[in-house]
């Protein structure tokens, strides 16, 4: 192999090294955000020299550890605002801020308004049409292999052609293979360049993590489950209606999991309006 070439070929090694180990930061953090989350700690289980850890994240990720977490900290914040019942001194105390006051400041930086007239401003339930058919589900435990995106929902094409394509070949994909959208953030909330989405396939146990691709378990639970029949770019409605129709009607909370998509059929040989997507909302 020519220099040059050897060179080509370490340098894309050692990338695929470092989002590898930047994914584990990634979901140590949102598994774990209800935690300290020392610096140490995340560079720890990223293998890296905590020394340098701060830099390389940055770089990857285009925020600092603290911008990052505590973005996450207050957009959860702002979730529970809009989906529960919870007092605004409750939700400030999950999300790290032990004085009161501080809470409302950080909050209005971030969004503009102080938390009650955030949810106050809320979008009320919708009203008219016929009853959504839901219903609570425990869904199983399933480890899976994902591909991060990061940025709005509507350009997640790329993201599972690069998933599929490393899947095929090791024979991943097959009639009866899950696939997964996880969902990290409401885009009514979080800005669009900033939305996190995995793509996700259902994998047996033998299946290691390599490069970007992550390998996680997907611990059982609860969900408010209910069928998107029609294209990907309306499931915001089901969303909100989810949320806003059954959701308060279940007597149950969401939990602070992510949303999930579990896609019925596929968008390459089905019309977009014969589309069949379950939509999962966590609960506690």
């Amino acid at each position: 192999m020519a220099a040059g070439e050897q060179n080509r070929v370490t340098r894309t090694t050692t990338l695929e090294s470092y989002r590898e180990r930047m994914v584990r930061a990634l979901v140590h953090i949102q598994d774990h955000l209800d935690e300290p989350l020392p610096l140490d700690e995340l560079a720890r289980v990223a293998a890296f020299s905590p020394y340098h850890f701060h830099r390389i994240f940055r770089g990857l990720i285009g925020e600092s550890v603290k911008e990052h977490v505590r973005r996450l900290r207050l957009e959860r914040a702002a979730q529970r605002l809009k989906r529960s019942d919870r007092t605004v001194t409750e939700i400030a105390f999950d999300a790290g801020y032990q004085a009161h006051e501080s809470f409302p400041r950080a909050f209005h930086a971030r969004f503009g308004m102080a938390p009650s007239e955030f949810r106050d401003a809320s979008d009320p339930p919708p009203g008219g049409g016929p009853p959504l058919d839901a219903r609570v589900e425990s869904i199983g435990g399933m480890r899976v292999a994902f591909l991060r995106h990061i940025g709005p929902y509507d350009t997640v094409g790329s993201t599972w052609m690069r998933l599929v394509n490393w899947a095929w070949p090791k024979g991943l994909l097959g009639p009866s293979t899950a696939f997964i959208g996880i969902c990290h953030d409401d885009p009514e909330i979080t800005e669009p360049d900033k939305l996190r989405y995995d793509a996700a396939i259902a994998v047996p146990p033998q299946i290691e993590p390599q490069g970007e691709i992550g390998v996680r378990e997907l611990e059982p639970g609860d969900y408010g489950v209910t069928i998107h029949r029609g294209p990907y770019n309306r499931l915001h409605e089901t969303y909100v209606r989810l949320c806003g129709e059954w959701l308060p009607a279940s007597g149950r909370e969401l939990s602070s999991a992510p949303s999930i998509e579990i896609y019925l059929n596929s968008p390459q040989s089905t019309a977009p309006e014969n589309l069949l997507t379950k939509v999962c909302l966590p609960l506690e």
